[in-house]
């Protein structure tokens, strides 16, 4: 075994291989030992090699690269292992070989298949694995100067074909990048404009009837101190979204209800839930109101209410058809809402940013569902209505408004709880003051501009959509087919049904007395509904007797 110094390592060569080289030191005698082979040419290709190192290392990369894979195509198309096909080729080379010096080089590479890469190489590794290669591909070592002009034509055409396709790379990315914004855009600026008002653009809807003239009578009546409303019934007053935070939320209808002798409650659900889970809450509630009380029961929902209990009804009437004598939908967005559907819209401008901010302010700010938002889009409304529509037998009543956008409603403010101040200890001058009013807390009301907020939405939906509405849901998408439509000429917004105004104008009338008219129509409608039924069962029997 001999070794052989090459850049700084040491390499075991066998003996076997070796037995007949000489080791050179220096690059004259490679020169030396070349030219008494080969001619001027060659000598000139090895100096060539030693002073210019790095560029022919460089070339010999691609041309070793070259030679992979079109051994390896030889491989494939054979369909010979690599190994036996590797011996074969050294076998036709050392065949082919006519001096001792090309004799030498096929053992070599033989070996150095064989062997490995680190085993049988001698100080001109680099040379000898060229004139092996190129003589492996039937191009005589002696015109191998001639190759290097065609590598380098290989190279700048590579160069210029990368360079050409990195720009148009670039500008597809650019046009695709560019066709996606101008689709949001669209889209954002497209907005809600083909879903509103789609339940009367839809076949097979039930119509609707106009009630407002009946309404408005019933609502003078009452003003003038003529109630109607029987105690016949339990009354459940269901709200909508956000109402848990909101504590005076159909305080003052419960109350006004319950001075009449009226059995009135306040269903007390996670407003801030989904649909499907209010539904079945309000089923349950509706149930045990029925089986304590032994009476039917009216449902008035407000808002998301009116969507639970419509869901309720649609869902689970097999269970509650005896129990439920009829709802009315206050300012439901009974067929979804734009502004539900603009923020959550998917494919629009800064979609996964605003989804982000509803479910930090939803879920993680007010321990809610962010479903509880996405069931009044249109696309969830429009999946929910297909697949569980209201019976036809239930009295309904949907109760619309438009929202009043005058300057002075900006100044409105709108009472939605009170605040408990402790008591505190004050100097008394002499004056006598009761224990009760000495140990009890102040109320102060908190008020805040939502009639303000409303207004400004309003304005906006009418601006972009031309569509009234009563800030949240516009007057189409609350009209549920099959309904008695009331439609008040009063400019009331969605927060003004369950909040009281701070000013109240006693010429108009109150949220409670509204309601008390819209129940009692209700009353009106199913007992005219069994009217009907009792005429055309017994028509009925007389035909068949």
């Amino acid at each position: 075994m001999g070794d052989s110094y090459i850049d700084g390592e040491i390499f075991e060569t066998p003996s076997t291989v070796c037995y007949d080289v000489v080791e050179f030191t220096g690059p004259f005698d490679y020169l030396g030992f070349f030219s008494s082979i080969d001619n001027i040419f060659t000598c000139l290709w090895t100096l060539a090699t030693y002073i210019s190192h790095q560029f022919i290392h460089f070339i010999e990369d691609i041309i070793l690269r070259d030679i992979s894979r079109f051994s390896g195509e030889l491989f494939v198309s054979s369909g010979e292992h690599p190994r036996s096909s590797t011996q074969s080729i050294c076998k036709s080379i050392l065949e082919e070989c006519s001096s001792s010096f090309n004799c030498y080089i096929a053992r070599t590479v033989c070996g150095r298949r064989a062997l490995g890469p680190r085993v049988g190489l001698f100080v001109n590794t680099r040379f000898e694995v060229i004139e092996a290669n190129c003589r492996y591909l039937g191009i005589p070592f002696t015109f191998n100067w001639l190759m290097l002009p065609l590598f380098g034509i290989q190279l700048a055409w590579r160069l210029a074909i990368a360079s050409w396709r990195c720009p148009f790379h670039y500008i597809r990315c650019a046009q695709g990048r560019v066709r996606s914004i101008s689709s949001r855009v669209r889209r954002t600026l497209h907005g809600s404009s083909d879903d509103i008002g789609w339940l009367q653009q839809t076949p097979g809807m039930a119509p609707v009837e106009d009630g407002t003239a009946r309404f408005l009578e019933l609502l003078e009546c009452i003003r003038n101190g003529e109630h109607t409303l029987p105690d016949s019934f339990v009354y459940l007053l269901i709200p909508g979204l956000f109402s848990n935070h909101g504590p005076l939320y159909f305080v003052a209808t419960k109350k006004f209800f319950s001075k009449k002798g009226l059995a009135c409650h306040i269903a007390k659900i996670h407003s801030e839930a989904s649909v499907e889970h209010n539904a079945w809450e309000l089923k349950q509630y509706i149930e045990e109101l029925y089986w304590g009380s032994g009476k039917r029961v009216m449902l008035l929902g407000h808002s998301k209410g009116g969507v639970d209990a419509a869901a309720a009804l649609s869902m689970y009437w097999s269970d509650l058809k005896d129990k439920v004598a009829g709802l009315a939908l206050v300012q439901s967005p009974y067929g979804g809402t734009p502004v539900a559907s603009d923020i959550l819209r998917e494919g629009q401008i800064a979609d996964r940013e605003t989804r982000r901010i509803m479910e930090f302010l939803i879920c993680k700010l007010i321990k809610g569902d962010i479903r509880a938002l996405e069931d009044l889009t249109y696309e969830k409304r429009k999946e929910f209505i297909m697949n569980h529509k209201l019976p036809e037998e239930i009295p309904l009543i949907s109760f619309h408004s438009e929202a009043s956008v005058a300057p002075g409603v900006l100044a409105t403010m709108t009472h939605i709880a009170h605040a408990e101040l402790p008591w505190l200890p004050l100097p008394n001058f002499g004056g006598e003051e009761s224990d009760n009013s000495a140990q009890a807390g102040r109320q102060v009301p908190v008020v805040i501009p939502v009639s303000a907020a409303m207004a400004v939405c309003a304005l906006h939906l009418q601006l972009r959509y031309g569509e009234k509405s009563d800030g949240l849901v516009t007057c189409r998408d609350a009209e549920v087919p099959g309904s008695v439509v009331v439609r008040p000429n009063q400019k009331l917004d969605h927060a003004w049904m369950v909040y009281s105004s701070w000013k109240k104008n006693p010429t108009e009338p109150d949220p409670c007395e509204m309601c008390e008219a819209l129940l009692t129509q209700l009353v009106e409608i199913g007992k005219s509904e069994q009217g009907k039924k009792g005429v055309g069962s017994s028509s009925t029997s007389n035909s068949t007797t």
